[in-house]
C-alpha cells in the first residue's frame, strides 16, 4: 500500500510549474466554504476525475511539513459522502480511522464532508467569524495513487471584504487557485479574511516580490513599520546565503495572524511561511520577530536544502530525522545574529539570548546520553506530540532547537578562531551550492564532507562531528565567546540550590511538580515529581518565598537536613547543596574588563550586518534607570513603570 507523496521527476516537475498539464492527469477539486464558520465548521467537496476501474482510497493526513508527530487531522472530518459522475450514492467503507475506500464508481467520485477547525497556528486549522486560517494538511482529504495530479480549489469568500492570501499560483478567477501536484498543495497554508498587505522588490538579481499579509488588531504605521523590519531582515539573510531562493511563481509571502485567540507559532513552507501570536506587534514585537528571522532561514534551510530523511514526507506516519540539528538548530542561531547583525537588538540582548540557549544545553544532564544527532531523531516523540503519563524528558531529551544553536555558534566561532576568511556564513554558502540550488537531498555524512572541503582539513570535520553531532561533548564555548569580548560566567555565584522543579505551595510544604534535576541534591535524595517538601534545615518551606530565604541564607557545599513525603512515606535526608548552576553571557565592558582592538575586530566581523547596513537603531535609555531597552513589556529597574513602545526608525 502507498503510504507516502512521491516527489515527480524533475522533468515532469518542471513541466508541472510552468502550468503545463501532463497527459492523462485530470486535476482534483476542490471547493470550501464557510456558512457557519460561527461554529469553526467549513463544508469541503473534492472530485476525483478519470479514476482507473478500481476502489479510490481517501487519505486525511495525520502529520503536517514541518512537524514531526502525529496529529491525527482526521478526527476533525464528519459526515463525509460520496457519489459517482452520475450523482449515485457510493457505499463507503473505513478501514482504517483516516481512510476511506470507496468502490463501484464509474471512474469519477465526488465527496463532501464537513471540517471542523478552531486552533489557528502553523499546524492546525482555524476557522470562526474573523477570519478562515488552512492548513492544508488539516483541511483536505486526499486521493492514494494521485498525487503527481494537478489541483484546483476554489474559497468561497464569507465576506465581501476578505482576501485570499496563499503561495498558490491564482487563475483568471479570483477566488480559484491551482497547484502543480498534491505535495505542493499540502505545503500551501491559506489565510482568508480581512488582511492587509504590503508589498516590495527585493534586493536581488531574481527581482522576487516580497509580501507581507496581516491579520490583526494594530495601526497602519505598525504594519509599515514592521514591513521595514521585516526589509532588513530578507536582505542580511540574503547576504548570509549569498543569493534568494528562486521562489516557483516569483513570490515568497509571510502570512501573519496576531489575534488575541490565535495560537503562538511559526511555520516553514516552499515560498511562505505562516506567523500567529495571541498577542500584538505594540506588546510583543520582539518575540515576532525573532521567529519570523528564523522561520525565512527556513526558505534555504530545510525547504530547499533538504534532509534525505524527510525526502519524501510520509502526511501518513511519523517522520524521524538526523539532520533537524542543522535545519531548526543552526536556524535558531542565526535568528539571533541577524536581529543582532540588523541593529533590530543590541548587544545586551544578544548576549541575553545565548545565555539562555547557553543554559538548556549546558545543564542538561540529557548530554550524557546522546548528541544532536540522536535528539533530532526524537522530534517525532517530542515535537507537540500528545502521548499520556509522565516521562522522563526533563533528564533524557535536550531540544535539537536549542541544542543545534549552541552547536552552531561554536562552529561559527571555531571556523573564525581557526581558519582565515571561514566563518559559519561561508560553510551555509557552501551547503547551499552543494545541496539548495540543485534541490539535492543531504545527509549528516554529506555535510561532514562539506566541512572537510571548506576548511581543507579532514581531521577537524571528521572530529567535531564525532565529539558534538554524535556525542553530547561540547567545545570550550568560553574561550570562544571571549574572542569577541563576550565573558561566560556564573549568574548568581555564592547562590545555593537544590534542583527543585514545578513547585506548588501547600499548607504542609512545596509539592514538586515536575521532576528534579538529575543529579541535583533533592535528586539524590530521592526526591522526585509529586514529593512534598517539608522541611529545609529545620525549617518549614510552605511556600516558594520561604525556601528562597532559607537558601538564600547558605552557602554552596553546606550540609542541611531535609524533610518530606513521598510515595513511601515521611522521610528525611542529608543533602549537600550546590552551586546554581545558570550561566550567563556578558560584555566585557559591562564586567569592568578591556575590549582591545583585537577583540573590536573579532565582534565587529561576527556581529556586523552583512547586507541591511545595521540601519534600524531600536535601542533606548530609560530616563530613571538608564539600562538600555528596546521593546515594549520591558520595566524600569527603578521605578517599575512600563517603558513606551519603540518602533524602527530608519538612520
Amino acid at each position: 500500500m502507498i503510504r507516502t507523496f512521491s516527489v515527480p521527476s524533475r522533468c515532469v516537475m518542471a513541466l508541472l510549474i510552468a502550468g503545463t498539464p501532463v497527459a492523462g492527469q485530470e486535476p482534483v477539486v476542490y471547493h470550501i466554504s464557510f456558512a457557519n464558520r460561527a461554529h469553526h465548521e467549513a463544508s469541503i467537496t473534492a472530485t476525483f476525475s478519470n479514476l482507473p476501474a478500481k476502489p479510490l482510497t481517501l487519505r486525511m493526513s495525520r502529520s503536517s511539513p514541518g512537524r514531526y508527530s502525529l496529529h491525527e487531522f482526521a478526527r476533525h472530518v464528519h459526515n463525509l459522502t460520496a457519489v459517482n459522475g452520475r450523482g449515485k450514492a457510493l457505499p463507503i467503507y473505513r478501514p482504517d480511522p483516516h481512510s476511506w475506500t470507496i468502490g463501484g464508481h464509474d471512474g469519477m467520485v465526488k465527496v463532501a464532508y464537513t471540517l471542523f477547525g478552531d486552533q489557528a497556528d502553523g499546524t492546525s486549522t482555524g476557522i470562526d467569524e474573523t477570519h478562515a486560517h488552512l492548513n492544508m494538511p488539516a483541511t483536505f482529504i486526499w486521493a492514494e495513487g494521485l498525487d503527481a495530479h494537478p489541483v484546483r480549489v476554489t474559497f468561497v469568500l464569507p465576506e465581501r471584504d476578505w482576501q485570499i492570501v496563499t503561495q498558490l499560483p491564482p487563475t483568471r478567477w479570483s477566488d480559484t487557485f491551482t497547484a502543480p501536484n498534491l505535495q505542493y498543495f499540502m505545503d500551501s497554508p491559506t489565510e482568508i479574511g480581512p488582511v492587509v498587505i504590503r508589498e516590495w522588490t527585493a534586493n536581488d538579481p531574481r527581482g522576487a516580490t516580497i509580501r507581507l499579509a496581516m491579520h490583526h488588531n494594530g495601526s497602519d504605521e505598525e504594519t509599515d513599520a514592521f514591513a521595514e523590519m521585516i526589509k532588513a531582515i530578507v536582505t542580511e539573510e540574503t547576504a548570509i546565503w549569498g543569493e534568494l531562493p528562486s521562489f516557483d511563481y516569483g513570490t515568497y509571502t509571510f502570512i501573519a495572524d496576531y489575534l488575541p485567540h490565535v495560537f503562538n507559532d511559526g511555520m516553514e513552507h516552499r515560498n511562505s511561511t505562516i506567523l500567529t501570536r495571541s498577542s500584538s506587534l505594540k506588546m510583543d514585537l520582539l518575540p515576532i520577530t525573532f521567529t519570523l528571522a528564523h522561520e525565512f532561514m527556513h526558505a534555504w534551510n530545510i525547504e530547499r536544502i533538504r534532509p534525505r530523511s524527510l525526502e519524501p514526507f510520509d502526511f501518513s506516519a511519523m517522520n524521524m530525522s538526523a539532520e533537524l540539528w542543522f535545519g531548526e538548530g543552526f536556524s535558531s542561531y542565526y535568528q539571533y545574529l541577524v536581529l543582532k547583525r540588523t541593529g533590530i537588538i543590541h548587544l545586551d540582548r544578544f548576549a541575553g539570548n545565548l545565555s539562555r540557549a547557553l543554559n538548556s544545553v549546558l545543564n542538561s544532564p540529557a548530554r550524557e546520553y546522546d548528541g544532536p544527532a540522536e535528539m533530532s531523531r526524537r522530534a517525532p516523540l517530542v515535537d507537540r506530540a500528545k502521548f499520556g503519563g509522565a516521562s522522563n524528558l526533563h533528564s533524557t531529551f535536550l531540544s535539537y532547537y536549542s541544542y543545534g544553536a549552541i552547536i552552531g555558534l561554536a562552529l561559527d566561532l571555531l571556523l573564525r578562531q581557526n581558519y582565515e576568511d571561514l566563518s559559519l556564513d561561508t560553510y551555509m554558502q557552501a551547503v547551499w551550492q552543494a545541496h539548495g540550488r540543485n534541490e539535492s537531498p543531504y545527509t549528516n555524512m554529506n555535510l561532514q564532507a562539506i566541512l572537510a572541503r571548506v576548511t581543507g582539513d579532514d581531521f577537524f570535520a571528521a572530529r567535531f562531528f564525532e565529539d558534538y553531532i554524535y556525542s553530547g561533548d561540547l567545545p570550550d564555548l568560553p574561550n570562544l565567546l571571549s574572542q569577541a569580548g563576550l565573558l561566560v560566567r556564573q549568574a548568581d555565584p555564592g547562590k545555593a540550590w537544590i534542583g527543585a522543579n514545578g513547585l506548588r505551595s501547600t499548607d504542609e510544604g512545596l509539592v514538586l511538580g515536575g521532576p528534579t534535576t538529575k543529579g541535583s541534591p533533592l535528586y539524590l535524595a530521592g526526591l522526585d515529581r509529586g514529593a512534598t517538601l517539608l522541611t529545609l534545615a529545620g525549617e518549614p518551606t510552605r511556600t516558594t518565598g520561604e525556601l528562597v530565604a532559607l537558601l538564600a541564607s547558605r552557602n554552596p557545599g553546606e550540609r542541611v537536613e531535609i524533610t518530606f513525603r513521598n510515595r513511601s512515606g515521611e522521610r528525611s535526608a542529608q543533602i549537600k547543596l550546590a552551586q546554581d548552576p545558570r550561566m550567563e553571557v556578558v560584555p566585557y565592558e559591562h564586567a569592568g574588563m578591556r575590549l582591545s582592538e583585537e577583540i573590536l575586530k573579532f565582534r565587529g566581523n561576527w556581529l556586523s550586518s552583512k547586507g541591511s547596513s545595521g540601519r534600524y537603531g531600536l535601542e533606548r535609555h530609560c530616563p530613571q534607570c538608564r539600562r538600555s531597552y528596546s521593546f515594549a513589556n520591558e520595566y524600569c529597574h527603578f521605578d517599575g513603570t512600563a517603558l513606551a513602545l519603540v518602533l524602527p526608525e530608519k538612520r
